[in-house]
């Protein structure tokens, strides 16, 4: 075996042997951060920071476009009442968040998440445009530079509701991990479009059981929403799902311990 065939053998088996280490199983996701028990504001960077100071695996959070192309963090379309979409982010950090934050931009999110962190994903939904199919993927692409140029891209995971969000991110990173929302496609059928991850109600998981056999055989990513009843929670765990995501990460790591 010559010095080059050495090489990419031993390069071959350390791939192996990583990626078998970071296979996650019944992991942790706070949604919109770890704000429920102590009275955060959601997406807020306390929700953010809470989640990683626990040690969670992973913390989700949704990302906006303005009308002047500043990428912020909240869930719903509307902000106090204004259209993220058709407001300028001058406007919309006149309101403050309940704990006296500003609405935060990506860029200061995923500064944030980048700093005394060492195990918490950072799992980013781009939520779908309600413009347009363009304006969506437009944002999908922004936000991908954005985080890329933080040097956050290796600690970050993409999620959406709009499969063709995913899609456009696909063309512009063939590694990062993508995981599809909307609970309306088998593992097979996402994986043939080179998205490795179903992310879906765990009602959905519940009428098609034959989803999760199936995504593990093709080694697509399990991960399930929004689980916050004790019951769902061991019914998710006794599946071996990769993630779960919760507005409970204290009864969620509470319920994996009893279940051990």
């Amino acid at each position: 075996m010559n010095t080059l065939k050495i090489f990419r053998f031993y390069f071959l088996l350390l791939a192996v042997l990583f990626s078998s280490c970071c296979v996650k199983e019944n992991a942790i996701v706070a949604h919109r951060g770890a704000w429920k028990k102590n009275n955060l504001p959601e997406n807020s960077i306390a929700a953010l920071r809470h989640a990683i100071d626990l040690k969670l695996p992973g913390s989700e959070f949704d990302v906006w476009r303005t009308v002047d192309d500043s990428l912020v963090i909240n869930h719903d379309a509307h902000y106090n009442k204004l259209l993220i979409e058709e407001t300028t982010y001058a406007d919309l950090i006149k309101y403050k968040l309940s704990n006296g934050e500003k609405l935060p931009t990506l860029h200061e999110y995923i500064k944030e998440g980048k700093t005394n962190n060492k195990q918490t994903l950072l799992v980013c939904e781009i939520k779908p445009s309600e413009i347009s199919k363009e304006r969506g993927k437009k944002t999908a692409l922004m936000a991908v530079e954005t985080i890329k140029k933080l040097k956050a891209d290796k600690n970050t995971c993409y999620i959406s509701f709009d499969y063709e969000i995913l899609k456009q991110i696909r063309t512009v990173d063939a590694k990062t991990s993508l995981q599809y929302l909307e609970g309306n496609k088998s593992p097979k059928e996402v994986k043939a479009d080179h998205i490795n991850g179903v992310d879906y109600h765990y009602s959905v998981f519940r009428k098609h059981p034959e989803w999760i056999k199936e995504a593990k055989e093709n080694k697509i990513i399990l991960n399930a929403w929004t689980v916050n009843e004790a019951a769902d929670m061991d019914w998710i765990i006794d599946h071996k799902f990769n993630y779960i995501t919760t507005n409970e990460p204290e009864l969620l790591n509470e319920r994996l311990k009893v279940k051990k």
